[in-house]
């Protein structure tokens, strides 16, 4: 066999987050028991396209001793994908794992957690902390009033619906915007998020995201808008499990 560049996968580092695979138009890596795989050596040409997709660092190019790359063999197997992946009658929404692989949208039963002491049925309702609109991303203006020497709280779609307290202990007092870096623009994001804190007095930034691996991408791009922002904001990290806990904050 000849020697020559291959890529090598670690799989202490991989979290199987699947943004490597789309990268690879070969088809060579896969999420496989949810670590992504070289399927087959054949399969890899050695140009490097999924260089750089992972947030782990867990794809490097290497040289060894490997078959040479057989288009032939890539062409079968892109057939035998996309037959695996051709309609199927409909399903219970939810009842499969997302198309990319992501591990974590895998569908799970949470059961409430009981609280003793909680508060008669007629306590007053809390009230709403939130001080702006609209919310998403991509509706959200480049220039407001309520930028003028702002705290954002950037969100994760499903950060508010994980966190009981997520009003008080996190919208208070902060501009907010939501958005998910797995199905939306994150390159949309990026571009009118460059343009928010390039042209407006914003005083930090808080990134509240779930623990899943996918979601980890929200605070790559809001970091790389602050980057190309020229200026230098405070950015924090708040990462929340999906059962009610904060994970991490600071």
């Amino acid at each position: 066999m000849p020697v020559r560049n291959i890529i090598h996968i670690d799989e202490e580092k991989c979290d199987g987050c699947g943004l490597c695979v789309p990268s690879c138009a070969e088809g060579a890596i896969q999420i496989v028991n949810g670590k992504a795989k070289l399927v087959n050596e054949v399969y890899c040409d050695g140009l490097g396209a999924c260089l750089g997709e992972c947030p782990q660092d867990a794809i490097r190019m290497e040289q060894r001793r490997a078959p040479e790359f057989d288009p032939h063999a890539v062409e079968a197997h892109l057939a035998a994908l996309s037959a695996k992946q051709a309609p199927a009658p409909p399903k219970p929404l939810f009842s499969s794992p997302h198309p990319a692989g992501c591990p974590g949208s895998m569908s799970q039963v949470l059961q409430p957690t009981a609280n003793p002491c909680a508060a008669p049925a007629a306590t007053a309702q809390p009230p709403s902390r939130l001080g702006n609109w609209p919310l998403q991303l991509h509706l959200v203006p480049v220039q407001a009033p309520f930028y003028e020497n702002a705290d954002l709280l950037i969100a994760a779609d499903c950060a508010p619906f994980a966190y009981a307290g997520f009003h008080d202990e996190f919208i208070k007092g902060k501009t907010v915007m939501i958005g998910c870096p797995k199905l939306d623009d994150a390159g949309a994001y990026v571009e009118k998020l460059t343009q928010i804190f390039a042209g407006n007095s914003i005083r930090s930034v808080e990134i509240a995201f779930m623990e899943v691996p996918c979601c980890f991408g929200l605070v790559r791009l809001v970091q790389e808008a602050v980057a190309g922002s020229g200026k230098s904001i405070p950015v924090n990290l708040a990462k929340l499990g999906i059962r009610g806990g904060i994970a991490q904050r600071g």
